[in-house]
């Protein structure tokens, strides 16, 4: 059963639409939001695996809720609505279907019929995005506390800190506003830099082509990892959106290790494990770099790796989307380094050669 958020302005088209879409087969409406803040919010509580936008609405037009979408969570999106002109438009700014919203004189039927052809037609797309994917309650269970489903992690990589391993490693984490500012610093990269790690929340079904597209735009040869990679200087590995990213030593060889385990820090991939698992392989030979994001994954590794030695630095409040991820690692003491972002890319190249610790 694929999840649906439809946002609109309009209470009755709301309705219409969700009584539509849950009569259609292996489709539900998990909720309904009125404009772009309330959908915000509702994709943050539910996870649907899909959301309709409407492009007239108030406070924030649906086009711009579509390219912040794309920017900071990406995820399937269908616009639903009358501006019929902008139809081509909306699929260079990341939605992967379009419905007219019914024209004077058409039947409701037909409207109908036109919604379940193009949901139909995206399943697909959708079973790549939900493999593995955690399915939401319907209604959320409150707590009063993150510490009631938080994961230390411990309970997945035992911390066994390695104080040199003699050879410098990169690891970067980043989450909400990390899809942009990761290529802005890529752009500025050369090809001859340690291998470096990347773990970015990031839905599955999209980390690989956030890979090609860091690829793309950086000398830096960028992957979505695999189980087994070699770790080459001139190369970056993405973390899969459903899997952790760690990494292990084999004789003279460092390989990258992914784990199929439970979330850690309340995501998965979780920057957390990444960290804890380069403190462990490499230790005080690394740099770890924390960019913007919502929450406080990666803060327990990061004080790890700077009480061991390793060089850390954290994205400025200033060049943040979200100064949450940053903010928490500072506060703990895991940070050496407070930078703008515009400057990440500088610090790397000066670390590699020496001129950082």
């Amino acid at each position: 059963m694929y999840t649906v958020l439809v946002i609109d302005d309009s209470a009755s088209m709301r309705r219409v639409l969700k009584d539509m879409i849950d009569s259609i087969d292996e489709f539900e409406v998990i909720a309904v939001a009125n404009d772009a803040y309330e959908a915000r919010e509702k994709i943050k509580e539910y996870e649907p695996d899909l959301v309709t936008i409407d492009i007239n609405m108030p406070k924030m037009d649906g086009v711009t809720f579509l390219r912040n979408l794309m920017r900071l969570h990406p995820m399937p999106a269908v616009v639903i609505s009358g501006e019929s002109v902008r139809g081509n438009d909306i699929f260079d700014d990341g939605a992967v279907g379009f419905i007219p919203k019914p024209e004077m004189g058409e039947s409701m039927s037909s409207f109908k019929d036109r919604i379940q052809d193009t949901l139909l037609s995206l399943t697909f797309l959708l079973k790549r995005y939900t493999l593995k994917k955690p399915k939401p309650l319907k209604t959320p269970i409150l707590t009063t506390s993150t510490d009631n489903y938080k994961v230390h992690p411990d309970e997945v990589i035992p911390l066994n800190p390695a104080r040199f391993a003699g050879i410098k490693l990169i690891a970067i984490g980043s989450s909400t506003g990390g899809v942009e500012s990761l290529l802005r610093v890529f752009r500025r990269l050369p090809n001859n830099l340690p291998p470096i790690l990347i773990t970015q929340h990031i839905p599955y079904g999209f980390s690989s082509s956030f890979a090609q597209r860091l690829n793309d735009h950086s000398e830096v040869d960028v992957c979505e990892a695999t189980d087994g990679l070699i770790l080459e200087r001139g190369h970056a590995y993405l973390a899969p959106g459903n899997m952790h990213l760690t990494i292990e030593k084999i004789g003279n060889e460092y390989r990258t290790k992914l784990l199929d385990t439970k979330k850690v820090s309340q995501h998965k991939p979780s920057v957390d494990v990444l960290f804890r698992s380069v403190n462990n392989t490499v230790g005080s030979s690394s740099m770890a770099i924390m960019m913007t994001g919502m929450g406080d994954d990666g803060t327990i590794a990061m004080k790890e790796l700077f009480d061991n030695g390793a060089y850390t630095v954290a994205q400025n409040e200033e060049s943040c989307v979200v100064f949450g991820m940053p903010m928490k690692a500072i506060q703990a003491g895991a940070v050496k380094d407070i930078i703008h972002l515009d400057e990440i890319a500088d610090y790397i190249i000066e670390f590699s050669a020496g001129k950082r610790r």
